[in-house]
């Protein structure tokens, strides 16, 4: 869930894709040995045939148990036996499923990994196929007796939960259609991902010599030499136009796909199935997008206008969008520097949020090394809660690693206290799953912005900072409205590579405004963005993220009294409530217009800071 996509922190390895910088210091690389020993750990056979016999027992006592007419107390006392096995296997689950994933991660290329993630996932879809029934029969219940259950007491910690299974009764259907879908995923929408995944994953840039992936090559477009920018860019605009035809079909049969399971259930638009999965309302989402494309001119354009003016130009090039100033920090942080400052930042908030953070370096959760065929980006993978997350970075040194480790190591504290509630209620909708990372990055860049000993650095940070948030919020949104033309479009046919590219072009110039210029190959740079197929609609909760993160922090900033530990409360709550609910302690409500202007006004107060430093 922590990946970051579309406003990525940009990565640079060392030059030949191997050792770490000298500067860098030490970098830590996980030990998965808290899962499993190794890929051939004969635990792993044994727990897959233990996850097989529970699935199958779980058929077994389950399947038509939950009748309407039985009293409250003994129907709740049956799907609370239920929910207690089935939380069982889902553990067993997401450990198996958690390790596969996390060994692939480190290295793409490796076939044993890759073959090993490939049967782990078939095997486990065969066992979560035995469990489709379990929602089926839940939602087959009549309102009345499943209100009546949920209100005994046997059942008090999954109400939530139960209600949210229930939002998804209009658009289930039979089960062995259901059943059809779930088993056929892994030869259909899961393989066609992962194929996707591996050909981004084998992209190289030749640059001066060098075969850069694809980390290495976008980190140079935020070098503070114009030339190697703008060579960089025509590089990446190479490489994606060769490949764009086959990112096209790969664009083209999951949209379809998507498309044609939407039609089946019934569902009234296209993103309603993320809208159920993040636990939100579409009119909140909505609000959240007219706010901040109506925030366009005062967010993106004027930030992108004013660093034009820094840079002496009347436009910005697409290669200069992240581009350094002259005052900007080319400082290397090392290691042992980035993990003190992100540290003693969550410390001075909460000492509590901060002991959490310390294990994942105590404990070996961390890898940091960028590598050659390593996954891009950042995340923080949460496992299992009877194990803990692991996280995965790209590290380089510069400030926004420093930023991305605060961001991912977020993620993790929110994982690790939520965990006590259990698979079911841990997992937060992605809405409120950037809570922490994004309240972390806060918390760090306060803490930086306070130390800094010049106007030129403060300003350099504030950029920096203002870039993360307008790639975070108007980017986002951006790219969700991206999606939604791509989807629309798909139903009058396939779309050849060069109109997504026109499309891509349209949305990128009205989020980033006049002042930049989308250079002959911008066209094709929407072919590594991955999100767009591995979570359909996923972006939107970057920008509900930040914004909300914004709003409690202002909060904070006014009424700090109590404030920590209100903040600790709802990252404990995990996945368990509403986010309304969450929200309330705070005073704060996603319904209220007032919310993301609250969330907007942050982003446009650092520019008023900025601007008064450029005088």
């Amino acid at each position: 869930m922590g990946k970051r996509n579309g406003g990525w922190r940009l990565f640079n390895a060392a030059a030949d894709g191997g050792e770490p910088a000298a500067e860098l210091g030490p970098l830590p690389s996980w030990d998965l040995s808290d899962l499993y020993a190794g890929p051939d750990d004969p635990a792993i056979d044994a727990d897959l045939r233990r996850a097989a016999a529970l699935a199958e027992a779980f058929d077994a006592q389950y399947r038509g148990a939950f009748q309407s007419g039985d009293a409250a107390p003994a129907l709740a006392a049956t799907i609370a036996a239920a929910i207690a096995d089935y939380e069982a296997l889902l553990d067993l689950i997401y450990r198996l499923g958690g390790y596969a994933s996390l060994l692939l991660s480190e290295d793409r290329s490796n076939s044993r990994s890759a073959k090993l993630y490939g049967d782990i996932t078939a095997q486990l879809n065969d066992v979560t196929a035995r469990t489709v029934f379990f929602s089926l029969e839940l939602n087959a219940l009549t309102d009345e007796a499943i209100s009546a259950a949920a209100a005994e007491p046997s059942l008090a910690q999954y109400r939530y939960w139960l209600s949210v299974q229930r939002a998804a009764k209009p658009y289930q259907l039979g089960e062995e259609l259901e059943r059809l879908l779930h088993e056929k995923s892994v030869t259909g929408r899961t393989a066609w991902v992962r194929a996707y995944d591996d050909a981004v994953s084998a992209l190289r840039v030749e640059h001066k010599g060098e075969r850069l992936n694809l980390e290495q090559a976008l980190h140079k477009l935020s070098s503070p030499d114009g030339e190697t920018r703008a060579a960089m860019a025509g590089a990446l605009a190479g490489c994606f136009s060769a490949n764009a035809d086959r990112f096209a079909f790969f664009f083209n049969t999951l949209l379809k796909d998507k498309e044609i399971e939407d039609r089946w259930r019934g569902y009234p638009d296209m993103a309603s199935d993320r809208h159920l999965a993040n636990q939100v309302e579409p009119e909140v989402v909505a609000a959240l997008a007219s706010a901040v494309k109506d925030a366009y001119p005062r967010l993106s354009h004027r930030y992108y206008a004013l660093k034009a003016r820094r840079m002496g130009l009347d436009q910005l090039n697409y290669w200069d969008r992240n581009a350094p100033t002259a005052s900007d920090d080319e400082r290397v942080y090392s290691w042992d520097e980035a993990r003190d400052i992100v540290l003693d930042a969550y410390g001075a908030f909460s000492g509590d949020m901060a002991a959490v953070g310390q294990t994942f370096f105590e404990k070996g959760w961390i890898d940091a090394p960028a590598r050659d065929g390593k996954a891009s980006g950042a995340f923080a993978h949460p496992v299992a809660p009877s194990a803990h997350p692991y996280l995965l970075l790209n590290y380089q040194g510069a400030v926004r690693d420093v930023m991305t480790l605060a961001h991912e190591l977020g993620h993790g504290v929110h994982q690790r206290l939520a965990a006590p509630h259990g698979p079911l209620n841990a997992s937060t909708p992605l809405t409120l799953a950037e809570t922490a990372s994004v309240f972390g990055e806060m918390l760090t860049f306060r803490e930086l912005l306070k130390s800094a000993e010049t106007q030129d650095l403060r300003r350099a940070m504030l950029s920096s900072k203002i870039e993360d948030m307008l790639n975070t919020v108007v980017r986002q949104t951006a790219f969700y409205d991206f999606e939604r033309r791509l989807h629309e479009e798909r139903r009058s046919g396939e779309m050849e590579a060069s109109r997504i590219g026109e499309i891509w072009l349209e949305v990128q110039g009205d989020s980033l405004g006049p002042s930049v210029r989308l250079n002959e190959g911008y066209e094709s740079y929407w072919c590594y963005i991955s999100h767009f197929l591995h979570a359909p609609f996923y972006v939107y909760a970057y920008a509900f993220g930040d914004c909300l993160v914004n709003a409690l922090y202002t909060t904070y900033t006014e009424e700090p009294d109590g404030f920590d530990e209100k903040y600790l409360n709802l990252l404990r709550a995990g996945g368990a409530a509403h986010h309304s609910d969450l929200l309330a302690p705070f005073g704060l409500d996603a319904r209220d217009p007032a919310f993301w202007r609250k969330g907007l006004n942050v982003i446009e107060g650092l520019i008023d800071e900025l601007e008064r430093i450029d005088g």
